[in-house]
């Protein structure tokens, strides 16, 4: 059985993670109308892991035998200066979501909760790719320095994520 501090520690992440898929789906949506649909596509997968992700945590609650609370979800912003603007915002965000993880495992280290904490290590796995993947789009966005033509490439390749 898992703390009440844990469960409304674990809830608040659930909302994190789906506040992270509807921030995704609102950079997509703004790719879409940069005539970039590849970058878009790529923010469309990449919230559908974030929403798989509240789903972890929301089974993982259920599992424990505790009690799932959703609460409203945050507007996300609407539009960025740039694709590097956007990228870098994407890697901002999943630091803050890095942040919130090794929180988690802090707390569930703190309570000897071992089923929480073997849970959140897929999570801390998870957040080193979900950074660099991120980070590298950045790098590469920068090399680009705003050229079409490296753009079009980029926005080709990014488009082939399924």
């Amino acid at each position: 059985m898992m703390t009440d501090k844990m469960e409304k520690a674990l809830n608040e992440q659930i909302n994190e993670e789906l506040f992270s898929s509807y921030l995704y789906l609102a950079m997509s949506a703004w790719f879409e109308l940069q005539n970039l649909p590849g970058f878009a596509s790529w923010m469309k997968v990449q919230a559908g892991e974030e929403h798989a992700h509240a789903m972890k945590f929301f089974d993982f609650i259920h599992e424990r035998r505790g009690t799932v609370t959703l609460k409203a979800i945050k507007e996300p912003a609407k539009e960025w200066k740039s694709p590097l603007a956007a990228f870098e915002a994407a890697f901002g965000h999943e630091q803050h979501i890095t942040g919130r993880i090794n929180d988690l495992m802090n707390r569930a280290l703190a309570e000897k909760d071992h089923a929480t904490a073997e849970m959140l290590q897929w999570f801390v796995k998870e957040q080193v790719e979900e950074e660099a993947s991120a980070d590298r789009i950045v790098q590469m966005l920068k090399m680009a320095a705003g050229g079409p033509g490296a753009l079009l490439m980029l926005d080709h390749q990014l488009g082939e994520r399924k």
